[in-house]
């Protein structure tokens, strides 16, 4: 969905610039933390972007902006220790639908159990979209590569947008190749600081999707056999099969970069409904790459220690307001 897909990117934009403009007038040069958010506020939908504005020991109004992040300030020691540079906060986002004819011919095939192929190409092309757009604002702004890349599902009036945001940065062992195709990573700032300790760089956050579909005679025994307790071995067969599928679309992409491995491979499955599945899996290929290494021998305790909520309210979630 093109139009609204615009028109979510230049709420998100202008937010952030505002963000941008708001720590340039407090002397500030870097901001961390950056979160990019939408909030329905009944029929209107406010953008924010928040952050935290940082200054220069003894530094002076005239301080100019070097930097924007996505990564707080635990991410940020990683990030810098791994000997990345960051330069600004990024993100690539889509609007999506299914569509009255990938509806009518999917549903179709939905009727048949297996693979129901133009869902799975849809739900690959939308995903692999907002990859593209967040690497070609790294481009943009002179980077090498895009890492702690994260990534959201949200509802958008009737509509789904898949959105990633993460921190475009420059590294200077990188071969000149990547200035035109940063690499690109959803690993935590924490797991990029092992894997690059032992030498292995990041080289593409990698995904695959499949849609699978129990068919009209599968769905009907999977929900006949629902009554009755034990293992509804269509719906386990369908998952692993989608599973199968999805890791096969990561392999073939990791192959394309020249990766070595994959690491951290992440699995969802979402019910789509009517006996349909989808299938996702994300991770990140790696490299062995000569001169990669970190600056510390091990990262600072406080680099990885965590905050823990002490509060937790149920009772607002749990109720019957949507």
């Amino acid at each position: 969905m093109h139009q609204i897909t615009a028109l979510i990117q230049e709420g998100r934009s202008r937010a952030y610039r505002r963000l941008v403009r708001e720590a340039g007038q407090r002397g500030g040069v870097g901001i961390t933390g950056v979160a990019n958010e939408l909030v329905f506020q009944g029929t209107n939908v406010e953008f924010l972007a928040i952050g935290s504005c940082l200054h220069r020991e003894n530094g002076t109004p005239d301080d100019e902006l070097a930097f924007s992040t996505s990564a707080d300030g635990q991410a940020l020691y990683c990030q810098l220790d791994c000997g990345f540079r960051p330069l600004q906060f990024v993100f690539g986002n889509v609007a999506y639908a299914v569509g009255l004819g990938g509806g009518l011919l999917g549903g179709l095939r939905s009727l048949v159990r297996g693979e129901v192929v133009e869902f799975s190409r849809l739900f690959n092309t939308i995903r692999h979209l907002a990859l593209q757009r967040i690497s070609a604002e790294a481009t943009a702004v002179g980077a090498n590569a895009v890492v702690g890349i994260r990534t959201t599902i949200l509802p958008f009036v009737g509509l789904q947008e898949m959105v990633m945001i993460g921190t475009a940065s420059h590294h200077p062992a990188l071969p000149a190749a990547y200035t035109d195709a940063p690499i690109t990573s959803d690993l935590t700032n924490e797991e990029m600081w092992n894997l690059i300790d032992q030498g292995l760089m990041p080289v593409q956050l990698v995904l695959g999707v499949s849609v699978y579909s129990l068919g009209l005679w599968g769905g009907l025994s999977a929900f006949f056999k629902s009554f009755v307790r034990g293992e509804i071995r269509e719906l386990s067969s369908l998952i692993y099969a989608a599973r199968e599928q999805a890791l096969r679309h990561i392999e073939v992409d990791a192959r394309r970069c020249g990766a070595d491995q994959v690491v951290g491979i992440k699995t969802y499955v979402y019910n789509l409904g009517g006996g349909i599945v989808e299938f996702l899996a994300i991770g990140t290929a790696v490299k062995a790459m000569p001169g990669v290494h970190t600056l510390s021998e091990q990262l600072l305790p406080q680099a990885i220690i965590r905050d823990q909520d002490t509060f937790i309210n149920t009772a607002q979630s749990s109720s019957a307001a949507p």
